[in-house]
């Protein structure tokens, strides 16, 4: 993924990985990156804050991560068009 998304981490690799939804959330909006999520708390948060930060919001239930990541290059157009359309808050992939 780090050809198509290369600014991209993992909230491990920022040490995030214990932090609630709100830290991450700040975070991202801090330093402009769209949060890549299954879970439905971030779209609440969007709802009640509106955005940046945007959000990619997977829709799939039980799923390993080669399978979010084939999810997210069958969609790499779309974040696309998510990343500078500053119109778009959210993409919600299944």
């Amino acid at each position: 993924m780090r050809y198509l998304f290369p600014e991209s981490t993992h909230v491990y690799q920022i040490g995030l990985e214990k932090s609630g939804d709100r830290e991450v959330w700040d975070y991202a909006k801090h330093h402009k990156f769209i949060i890549v999520t299954k879970d439905s708390d971030y779209n609440e948060l969007l709802t009640l804050m509106g955005f940046p930060p945007k959000i990619i919001w997977i829709r799939r239930g039980n799923c390993s991560t080669t399978d979010i990541e084939a999810i997210l290059r069958t969609h790499a157009a779309h974040i696309q068009t998510l990343i500078s359309d500053s119109t778009l808050g959210i993409l919600t992939l299944y």
